[in-house]
């Protein structure tokens, strides 16, 4: 393979061994959501510095550390909304949160409803979607995250619109 097709392959424009480094903080993330993943720590996990690792993820993964890791708390909290009979209150110390009002808040920026009323209005969904395979129907549903929590909120003040809570569900 030659150097030109290494650096295709290679798309991220970083070293192979960089990007496993960065997946192994990543699927610790994934494994463990719940738990505090400061920039320090998942440099640690990767073996670099955290300021090589924040800005080395970014231009892996496409967001920062911290997003993702948002991500992966509002879609635990999405589906444990959906799927259970907790309180919403058991939910967001469940998903890392240390407060309900933060919780809260973010949840509504993210997705533009409360919790409860996204309990509400995907239970009315998912009895319509009953036939459509789980899979399908978490990834319409996926929070998106394409920008910051501040930036949506400054969005929201100045009347701006956001593309990215524009999704719709058929």
């Amino acid at each position: 393979m030659t150097t030109v097709d290494q650096h295709r392959d290679n798309r991220s424009g970083q070293d192979p061994k960089l990007l496993r480094r960065l997946l192994r903080a990543k699927d610790r993330m994934d494994a463990a959501s719940h738990e505090a993943w400061p920039v320090a720590r998942l440099a640690k996990v990767s073996g670099v510095s955290a300021d090589h690792f924040a800005h080395a993820f970014k231009q892996a993964f496409g967001i920062p550390p911290h997003r993702y890791l948002l991500t992966r708390r509002i879609e635990r909290a999405t589906a444990l909304l959906r799927d259970t009979e907790l309180s919403i209150t058991d939910i967001a110390f469940q998903t890392g949160w240390e407060s309900l009002g933060t919780f809260g808040r973010t949840f509504r920026d993210i997705t533009g409803e409360s919790p409860s009323v996204n309990r509400a209005r995907t239970r009315v969904a998912m009895a319509g979607l009953a036939h459509v395979p789980g899979c399908i129907v978490a990834a319409v549903l996926r929070p998106g995250l394409t920008i910051a929590v501040s930036e949506k909120r400054r969005r929201a003040t100045t009347g701006i619109k956001d593309s990215s809570s524009d999704k719709e569900v058929s």
